[in-house]
């Protein structure tokens, strides 16, 4: 068998190892700390403690899905902290393992950890989110059935065919099932140069799929006398989940998801910048994460670990963390508010701590 293989299993095995077990202490103590956090928002209210426990599990994926880099780097140092003080750092470069072939499987699995965690986590997380957001606001509105933009109204634009463009308001809506009911509708169309061309005002409306069903309906056209109907059938492209996503972070809408969400908000006129960026957030995570393996190696790769300084390790690894989270937050604000393009908000930081980690283990390997 190929030594270089049984040497990457064996560092890809102690590695994951490691991370599942710092990943499931987090998860312990986040869990912890939520369940604590929502005792005291809840003291001497009407609140069950299962509902309590319930809004425990459903917020902590959206908790740790925030600190995940941190889990990996924490995993990463203590892995390569083991490997330098069993000597087996020094065994494996002197076989003639360059730090390059030492790190490239361990930056491998964790590539393949964070892709996993877009692609199969992430919806999960959104989802739980989503409902935690629910959860909340049926505390609030102390309603067991109110869904999260009942109360809201609704005013969304639509593109539709032949170059008009439609304005929906409603005043009240409420979910029942799959349908959605509302009151006080009024639709304006109107031309591409936005002059409209017809206004349309119901009493009651329940959408269905592709179409509104209005009842007591007046429309309004300009030198026509007003016609008054007792119902009609109004086609359009908006849907139950749509209208949820426009009253919903993006952070409860999945990755899979986010690329029709922002194709919808850009065919009718919103702005879709925030949800474009937390797609490339999530698309950029794997790097993200890989840039944080390289930046555990640097505090913890050492071939002597007898001249001390553990404690400095740690500490400068924490700091570098919390110093690489709070400017890819700054960083993320200025893309969010349009002042930097969004790529170049999404993968700076991840460059930028990556170059100068490169930097750092050239001189060390060099050294």
């Amino acid at each position: 068998m190929n030594p270089n293989f049984i040497l990457s299993k064996y560092l890809t095995k102690s590695f994951l190892v490691t991370f599942l077990g710092v990943l499931l202490m987090v998860l312990g103590v986040v869990f912890m700390f939520e369940i604590i956090e929502l005792l005291r928002r809840f003291s001497g209210r009407d609140a069950a403690f299962s509902f309590i426990l319930k809004m425990g599990l459903t917020k902590m994926p959206r908790t740790i899905e925030m600190i995940f880099p941190f889990v990996v780097m924490i995993a990463g140092m203590i892995t390569f902290w083991k490997f330098s003080k069993s000597n087996e750092f020094v065994v494996i470069r002197v076989a003639g393992v360059s730090i390059w072939g030492f790190l490239a499987p361990i930056v491998f699995i964790t590539f393949i950890v964070g892709a996993i965690n877009v692609a199969a986590v992430n919806p999960l997380s959104s989802w739980m989110y989503e409902v935690y957001e629910t959860l909340d606001y049926r505390y609030k509105t102390k309603n067991p059935e109110a869904m999260l933009f009942d109360s809201k109204g609704l005013w969304f634009r639509e593109a539709a065919e032949e170059g008009k463009v439609v304005i929906l308001q409603a005043k009240s809506i409420k979910q029942e099932e799959k349908t959605l009911f509302l009151k006080n509708i009024t639709i304006i169309e109107m031309d591409k140069n936005s002059i409209p061309i017809l206004r349309i005002e119901a009493f009651a409306g329940d959408l269905y799929d592709g179409y509104f069903e209005l009842k007591d309906v007046k429309i309004f056209k300009a030198g026509e006398p007003t016609e008054v109907l007792n119902s009609m059938e109004y086609k359009t492209s908006i849907n139950i989940d749509r209208i949820r996503e426009n009253f919903v972070e993006p952070e409860a809408i999945s990755f899979w998801d986010l690329p029709l969400t922002i194709k919808f908000y850009e065919a009718s006129g919103f702005s879709a910048r925030k949800h474009y960026l937390r797609y490339m957030t999530l698309l950029v995570s794997p790097f993200l994460l890989c840039s944080m393996i390289l930046v555990s190696a640097v505090f913890s790769l050492r071939p002597n670990t007898r001249r001390g300084g553990v404690m400095l390790m740690v500490a400068g690894g924490i700091s570098t963390g919390f110093l690489v989270y709070f400017m890819s937050q700054v960083i993320y604000a200025f893309g969010l508010n349009g002042y930097i393009p969004v790529l170049l908000s999404v993968c700076s930081p991840f460059l930028v701590i990556t170059l100068i980690s490169v930097s750092v283990l050239l001189h060390l390997e060099d050294g």
